[in-house]
């Protein structure tokens, strides 16, 4: 990761937040203590910022340096508003695509569906404040700097967008395998939301059950799926080809 991206020690930390930089995550030492460590504590739950706890062996491999039991990766992009982001869509003379990540958790596949949907004309892709990938040095080379042209949001969580998009009058399409429609069977010419799952879980199952349709892709090979990038690709090209028609 490259170092602009990234801050290490607790209150080099501390003092990045309160300084209002943008923090995609923190990574703290399990078992940390102290006073310094609570007062982190409070200020990552006063911004709602994600953290995880890592072994120590992980901060380690994040950086050569001190870390002091704490890695921040800062995020190169500002995040946009969930509602701010679908009014503006919704008021333009457009028809809504959106992607929604449940909890995509490796930064090369983030980059390549940000630069598919940046290809594809998507209007925003959100994400779940905890448990995604965060928008890292990787995330900006894969997308081919992707990243800076779509609109991304942090929302607590998927479900709770996808109520927001079904609000908005935009159906929520599922891609799963555990449906017998397939995505070609799918009127996606109408505003649409995309959901795509994690890489070793899929959707979870209580977003599955608040979407509107769900979607699969024909395999007719003996590997069970695709890379979530790719299968994101389809789907939004499939889009794309009934729009265009």
């Amino acid at each position: 990761m490259e170092d602009k991206y990234q801050i290490f020690g607790i209150r080099a930390v501390i003092e990045a937040i309160q300084s209002g930089k943008t923090i995609d995550k923190v990574f703290i030492q399990k078992g940390l203590q102290g006073n310094l460590f609570q007062q982190l504590n409070s200020l990552l739950k006063l911004h709602e910022i994600g953290s995880s706890y890592v072994p120590i062996e992980k901060l380690n491999r994040l950086t050569k340096n001190n870390h002091q039991g704490v890695v921040a990766n800062i995020s190169p992009i500002e995040f946009y508003d969930l509602d701010d982001l679908v009014n503006q869509t919704l008021e333009s003379d457009v028809t809504p695509l959106f992607l929604l990540l449940d909890q995509l958790s490796d930064v090369r596949n983030f980059g390549a569906i940000i630069r598919t949907a940046e290809c594809c004309g998507v209007h925003g892709i959100i994400i779940q404040r905890k448990g995604s990938a965060s928008v890292t040095a990787d995330t900006v080379k894969t997308s081919a700097g992707a990243v800076f042209r779509v609109p991304i949001c942090k929302i607590d969580h998927i479900k709770d967008a996808v109520f927001h998009m079904q609000a908005s009058g935009i159906q929520v399409v599922a891609a799963t395998e555990k449906t017998d429609n397939d995505i070609y069977s799918v009127d996606l010419t109408t505003p649409t939301a995309i959901v795509m799952g994690s890489e070793d879980v899929g959707i979870a199952p209580s977003v599955l059950k608040a979407v509107d349709q769900k979607a699969k892709l024909p395999l007719l090979g003996e590997i069970g799926s695709l890379n979530v990038s790719v299968a994101c690709g389809v789907f939004l090209y499939e889009t794309l080809r009934q729009r265009m028609s």
